[in-house]
């Protein structure tokens, strides 16, 4: 749910500075989001997030630290945000409001192959999910979340820039809990209306924790405009969930300064 959706949205954002500029060194962005949606509880629950990122790039590398804060409301009690989807704790039919620090997340990645023509570059990725969440609030599970994979870029026309990316999350498990590990992924493409404005459609997804749940997969669009040269600039996008495992629908906009 929360994580993966709006996480995944900045990144589909991102995706349009990686590509259609020059690395920079230092960039420091910000997102807000609201979503809406029952992630199959047969109740809606209202979350507002708001993430502020600082990311440092040279060369082949890149670092980003993640640091979110979450609003809920009408949260089932025993339910728990956590790997991108709402999990319930099971036949709770109360609910509560909750709000705090979300989970931090740590990102790195190596560009080991640059790409030329149609092959892709190459850019290997560790995850980690710093339990930073109450885990009795159920902003989060208490526990850490690691996950490697691989990142794909391609330079398809000097306006098109397809890109893909999958990974496989080992899961911290709370005492009780039937949460499993899990495949994430996504596919996209940036598209480049102009020098400054650029457009990209994503589709996310990922298996659920708890394996009777439904894989929770989202459609998004995303719309970047860069103020200045060195690729700061304004953010916005929308989010269609595709199963109950998703919100119904989630709205967002941000900023980011690179330095």
């Amino acid at each position: 749910m929360v994580r993966k959706t709006m996480l995944l949205s900045a990144a589909a954002i991102a995706a349009c500075n990686t590509l259609a500029h020059a690395d920079p060194k230092v960039t420091l962005s910000n997102n807000a989001a609201y979503f809406r949606g029952d992630y199959g509880t047969g109740q809606n629950i209202d979350i507002y997030y708001d993430a502020t990122s600082l990311e440092l790039k040279q060369n082949r590398w890149k670092l980003k630290l993640t640091v979110p804060y979450l609003w809920v409301k009408n949260l089932p009690v025993g339910a728990q945000i956590s790997s991108g989807s709402v999990v319930t704790g099971g036949g709770h039919t109360m609910t509560h409001d909750a709000s705090g620090l979300g989970d931090i997340w740590l990102e790195g990645r190596y560009k080991v192959y640059r790409g030329s023509g149609l092959k892709p570059s190459v850019s290997p990725y560790m995850k980690v999910k710093f339990a930073t969440a109450s885990a009795s609030s159920g902003l989060g599970t208490g526990r850490n979340d690691y996950e490697p994979g691989v990142m794909l870029q391609q330079v398809a026309t000097p306006r098109l820039f397809p890109f893909a990316k999958v990974g496989y999350r080992f899961v911290g498990k709370p005492s009780g809990s039937r949460y499993r590990n899990i495949f994430t992924y996504k596919l996209g493409a940036t598209y480049a209306l102009s020098h400054k404005s650029f457009l990209t459609p994503l589709f996310s997804g990922q298996q659920s924790l708890v394996p009777e749940n439904s894989n929770p997969a989202d459609l998004i669009l995303a719309w970047n405009y860069n103020v200045t040269p060195k690729g700061s600039g304004l953010q916005l996008y929308v989010d269609k969930g595709l199963s109950s495992g998703s919100a119904d629908f989630g709205l967002g906009a941000g900023f980011n300064v690179v330095f």
